[in-house]
């Protein structure tokens, strides 16, 4: 079974996948579930800033810049190379 991360603990290159969300973070999760940060949803970390805000990724062809606070409420897991990313 894959660890469960914050999407903050990727490094830029490296692929994931979304398993869920922080309870409690309604707001956070309603936002990120309208860009299509859905369950399943695959992503690549493509950038970062050099304090951590912000993170953008690409998911379903498009880039998407996230502050540490949304981003903290995503759990994901790592996607390793072989599995591939689709987006």
């Amino acid at each position: 079974m894959p660890a469960t991360l914050h999407l903050g603990a990727l490094a830029v290159g490296q692929s994931g996948r979304v398993l869920g969300y922080e309870k409690g973070s309604r707001a956070y999760r309603e936002k990120l579930l309208s860009m299509g940060l859905t369950p399943g949803a695959e992503f690549i970390v493509t950038r970062q800033a050099p304090l951590g805000d912000p993170i953008e990724i690409e998911v379903r062809g498009f880039k998407l810049s996230l502050r540490k606070g949304e981003a903290a409420t995503l759990h994901v897991e790592v996607i390793t190379p072989k599995e591939g990313c689709h987006g």
